[in-house]
């Protein structure tokens, strides 16, 4: 069950925010932040935010159509350099002070000479081809949910209190834009984009393929889209926003890929949606309507789109800060200073 928000707690911080030293409203969004996560740690003064940061990494059958600018064989060249710490998402943790663990749940690649990964492979090639057949089996799918729930219940079980969910895969925007348009109703034409900056002639091929796979997955329930259409590490990615739902840890989005897994998610259950906060809107054609399926307006626009975690990992700093403003800045009282600012 999901538990819900605090109410009260949210009315106690909006009263502080009130009791501040500055005019009303003057933070602008970094008020309601700061009461954000007021209302969802159940408390009118926040504690700091002490982020775990886990990267889901898969193959896409679809990849071998030609939906990318890099072959597939890149996925696991990433992964390693995730795990030797040379990617973005490696900077960026340690710059938020996030824990940070990979996961393969279906690289393309024989990964076992690599230490600094989480193993947890469910098959062995990837996700099937959405365009022929289904992403995953239904064992497939629930094991890969299931990958996404233990890691973030260990996340949290090691003090995390804000969870972010990476992910790695060649093909993963083509199989997030069908996931998306199917949830959504929305045209591919208004979802698809050039992931990984294809050009012209294989982004209207990348389309093309959405809409057949779509066509394949026609009438599939919602609760089993994400299995048709997406991928392992979209499913481990959703299993991992429901576990932190039902723990009562709020979730930070990244970009285009973590927005199919959260509709997914909340597709299963809606009450999930309200642990979810999106970092930013990023360069891929669709994302902002799938924000706007789930209700959600980004805080940061910087043009991204390179996935991992990295736009959420970048806006860890600026929650922090909105919520050392509601900690730590003086009331009036306390300042002495008269409320007629």
């Amino acid at each position: 069950m999901i538990p819900s928000v605090d109410r009260q707690a949210w009315e106690q911080a909006r009263a502080r925010q009130a009791r501040l030293t500055k005019p009303a409203g003057a933070l602008g969004r970094l008020e309601d932040i700061a009461c954000w996560f007021a209302a969802r740690q159940g408390r009118e003064i926040p504690e700091l935010l002490q982020p775990a940061i886990v990267v889901f990494a898969a193959d896409h059958g679809v990849a071998t159509e030609g939906v990318s600018a890099y072959p597939r064989e890149v996925t696991a060249q990433m992964v390693r350099n995730f795990s030797a710490g040379g990617a973005a998402i490696n900077v960026l943790a340690g710059r938020c002070n996030a824990a940070l663990s990979i996961v393969d749940v279906g690289v393309d690649a024989d990964l076992s000479d690599v230490d600094e990964l989480e193993h947890a492979k469910i098959r062995a090639r990837g996700s099937g081809n959405i365009v022929y057949e289904p992403a995953m089996t239904d064992v497939e799918y629930w094991e890969a949910v299931g990958v996404g729930e233990e890691m973030a219940s260990r996340a949290v079980a090691a003090g995390a209190n804000l969870l972010i969910a990476g992910d790695m895969g060649i093909g993963n925007t083509t199989a997030s834009a069908a996931v998306i348009c199917e949830l959504s109703g929305l045209s591919p034409e208004l979802v698809v984009g050039r992931g990984t900056g294809v050009d012209d002639s294989v982004y209207y091929r990348k389309l093309a393929l959405v809409e057949q796979a779509l066509a394949r997955a026609s009438g599939t329930p919602s609760h089993d889209v994400l299995r048709e259409l997406g991928g392992l590490e979209i499913a481990a990615m959703a299993g991992f926003y429901r576990a932190a739902a039902k723990r009562g840890v709020p979730v930070l989005l990244d970009g285009f890929i973590s927005a199919a897994a959260a509709m997914a998610a909340v597709a299963w259950d809606i009450h999930i949606s309200g642990w979810l906060l999106a970092s930013h809107v990023s360069a891929e054609h669709g994302h902002r309507l799938a924000l706007q399926e789930l209700g959600l307006e980004a805080l940061l626009e910087l043009e991204m789109r390179l996935g991992e975690g990295s736009g959420a990992a970048l806006t860890v700093p600026l929650l922090n800060a909105a919520i050392a403003l509601h900690r730590e800045m003086a009331t009036f009282e306390s300042a002495q200073v008269s409320e007629q600012l």
